[in-house]
């Protein structure tokens, strides 16, 4: 079973009730702080990161871009724009393991996101 960790700022448990909705019950979901989700993601103990915040790149993925690097993450929403269903493929296909956003747009987002890795056949 694939494992998920949820970092980010804000939003945790309603990111975690999506999850849980959209991954059908195939994934292991824990919340985690930030740092210890993008470790638990470079450790090898955690297949994919979500994570939440106002601007969808700082606080949400700022831990996963430090100990990851920037081609292993992805902002899929920001204030003003959210990542189209292609981009969305476009980035689980090109190998993104961890995803930010902004609270307001996470129920597209994650619903993509776990559409697209279930198609990849994760």
């Amino acid at each position: 079973m694939k494992k998920i960790v949820i970092g980010g700022q804000i939003e945790k448990g309603a990111i975690e009730e999506l999850l849980q909705k959209y991954g059908k019950g195939n994934y292991e979901i824990t919340v985690k702080t930030d740092i210890d989700a993008a470790m638990a993601l470079k450790n090898g103990t955690a297949d994919y990161y979500f994570g939440a915040c106002n601007t969808g790149g700082g606080g949400a993925l700022a831990m996963a871009i430090a100990l990851l690097g920037g081609d292993k993450t992805a902002t899929l929403g920001m204030p003003g724009k959210t990542a189209s269903e292609e981009e969305i493929n476009q980035s689980v296909a090109a190998g993104k393991i961890a995803f930010g956003f902004t609270s307001q747009d996470m129920e597209f987002i994650i619903s993509n996101v776990m559409k697209a890795l279930e198609n990849k056949g994760e």
